[in-house]
């Protein structure tokens, strides 16, 4: 089964590349069980760019898993393009539940999705069908499959050159770790040869820019799953440094912006998770909690209550709001082992938290300023195209209908007067408010979600917040939570891919090296790096051996922005030679000219 099974009468349409790719991973399937006969078939969809198809293979002699080779993936690929000469049609039939136990009784997960559908008219996600349920099976040449389609007319109307099988992973029956261990073929299919070659580039693009492995080659982070575990990041000290200029000019605009650093601790006793609804609502997210004199305390999957409670901690006035709390407030939040990834999906995380209390009439004002504080600051390292979403009030709600209404349309201003293109998710709000999401692209043309402004009707409730207002008597503030950067890994993962690893001159670890090409500049050297660093500027000498071309490449491996080469000419001038790490030559110049040089390409947060 390759997609939900239903009458199809629900006016779903599918367009070329869907049907192309569920087509292929079909054919894939059939490859693989004339390749293995034992092996039981699961589901297999079509994807975002491609396919894939889960197996169950067995296990080896040695009761270890089995698993599909390198060579069983070219067996398979190569019999697929046969079966796609064949011009075999893809035939449907529908049929009864017993029919389709029976031809299916020797396949379990066939026999679980079956009864699914049949009992409880859920599809292989578990999420329950809209109208009637109808079992259907597509053959193509010897293969039959459980699947509702739709598919090309033959399997010859798969461009034979369109599409490649590309990785084996494990992964979960249904997505549940307590259910067996599957094998993942992950395919990719497209019109045609050209269009494949190009979405083939794009993946080795995206294959050199992923920050796992520029993360272990520029030395910036790392993980040990073993002894430390999983979705904990080591900060090395480039990427610290990295990381703390991010966050320092961060918070330098914070505190322009007039918001207030707190800080919190990474417990809290039950109660406080009580009172927040995080234990009712959130706790799957949450750690086992920790005794402590008899007493249960969380480490913290959010700031907010803390930031509730530093408000609470004085009587209010109208003449006080708004009031905006700001931290680099480290949570934890328990993630399954076989989503975490690199920095972008991890279990401990710093979020640029801020929480705004303000009036109900400064609320408008309030979501102006987040809306272009965000934008600004994302702007600031080099993101330029942004996508925005307002989701709105669910079927289930807290709060008068008078705070969602305004607070809904005070969104919707904000997002006009941003000028950004946006969408509206009916009905995709949290519980307790509406929210926009900000998704930047990457130089790769790729989405990702990172800020998040978001009203909150529940917390004011929940912790009774309160301010005295002009006339005298209390009145219920108003709460926006507020992310920027979102989690400080993500966004830095997200920093290293959308870069390449070739960061702007201020975000560089080291900013330039200074390479004596022989032992009589090493004095030279160091004293032209002593006054760079007195300038303010990051540099390291390269006084290991090797020739000076060897230097130059280790430092464009490094992708450090200046290389300062000094020789014999350079020595007697009291000047310094400057090269790109793009190979670009500056020339000859001073040092001071070259600081000042440095410091422009700075301040307007050049990628040099």
């Amino acid at each position: 089964m390759s997609s939900s099974q239903s009458n199809g009468s629900n006016g779903q349409q599918y367009d070329v590349y869907y049907k192309i790719r569920h087509s292929t991973a079909h054919v894939m399937a059939q490859a693989v069980i004339e390749r293995f006969p034992d092996a039981k078939v699961a589901i297999g969809p079509p994807i975002k760019d491609g396919f894939y198809y889960d197996f169950d293979l067995g296990r080896e002699d040695d009761g270890s898993l089995r698993t599909f080779s390198p060579e069983d993936i070219e067996a398979i690929e190569k019999r697929m393009r046969q079966i796609v000469s064949g011009r075999y049609p893809f035939d449907k039939r529908v049929v009864s539940a017993e029919e389709a136990l029976d031809l299916f009784s020797d396949q379990p997960y066939k026999v679980e999705l079956i009864q699914g559908l049949a009992e409880g008219g859920v599809d292989e996600y578990g999420d329950k069908i809209e109208g009637a349920v109808e079992i259907s099976t597509y053959t193509q040449d010897t293969f039959e499959d459980l699947c509702r389609g739709p598919h090309m007319e033959h399997t010859g109307k798969i461009p034979p050159d369109g599409f490649k099988l590309l990785s084996v992973a494990g992964a979960y029956w249904r997505g549940d770790e307590n259910r067996p261990m599957l094998q993942r073929i992950y395919g990719t299919a497209w019109k045609n040869k050209k269009e494949l070659r190009a979405y083939l580039d794009h993946l080795e693009e995206a294959r050199k820019r992923d920050h796992r492995r520029l993360g272990k080659e520029l030395d910036l982070f790392s993980t040990n799953h073993e002894m430390v575990g999983g979705g904990l990041i080591l900060w090395h000290p480039k990427g610290a440094l990295m990381r703390h200029l991010a966050e320092d000019h961060a918070k330098k605009m914070h505190l322009e912006g007039g918001y207030d650093m707190v800080y919190t601790p990474h417990i809290g006793r039950s109660v406080l998770w009580e009172t927040s609804g995080h234990l009712d609502f959130y706790k799957e997210g949450m750690y086992a909690p920790i005794e402590i004199e008899g007493q249960e305390y969380y480490l913290k999957p959010m700031n907010c209550p803390f930031h509730v409670h530093i408000y609470k901690s004085h009587i209010r006035s109208y003449r006080d709001l708004p009031i905006r709390y700001a931290e680099w407030g480290t949570v934890y939040r328990f993630e399954r082992s076989g989503t975490l990834h690199g920095m972008t999906r991890v279990r401990g995380f710093t979020q640029d938290d801020a929480h705004l209390f303000c009036a109900p009439e400064q609320m408008p004002d309030e979501i102006d300023k987040v809306l272009d504080f965000s934008l600004g600051l994302l702007g600031d390292f080099g993101f330029e195209k942004f996508e925005l979403f307002l989701s709105t009030r669910p079927e289930k709600r807290v709060g008068e209908e008078a705070m969602w209404a305004a607070s809904e349309q005070a969104l919707l201003e904000a997002l006009k007067r941003s000028g950004h293109p946006y969408s509206i998710n009916e009905g995709d709000g949290a519980f307790y408010g509406p929210k926009i999401d900000i998704y930047v692209t990457d130089a790769l043309d790729r989405p990702w979600q990172l800020s998040t402004i978001q009203f909150d009707f529940n917390l004011p409730e929940r912790f009774d917040l309160s301010y005295i207002g002009a006339d005298g008597s209390q009145h219920r503030p108003y709460m926006i939570h507020r992310a920027l950067m979102g989690s400080v890994e993500r966004f830095f993962g997200l920093l290293i891919e959308h870069y390449g690893g070739i960061f702007p001159v201020w975000l560089s670890p080291v900013q330039a090296v200074v390479i004596p090409i022989t032992d009589d500049q090493i004095d030279y050297a160091y004293e032209t790096a002593g006054k760079l660093k007195e300038a303010g500027l990051r540099v390291e000498v390269d006084n290991s051996d090797g020739r000076m071309n060897a230097k130059i490449r280790n430092a464009q491996l490094e992708k450090i922005p200046y290389m300062l080469v000094l020789g014999g000419r350079e020595l007697e001038a009291r000047v310094v030679n400057v090269r790109l790490r793009n190979g670009k030559r500056l020339g000859t110049m001073s040092t001071d000219a070259f600081v000042e040089t440095a410091n422009q390409a700075i301040a307007e947060r050049e990628v040099i």
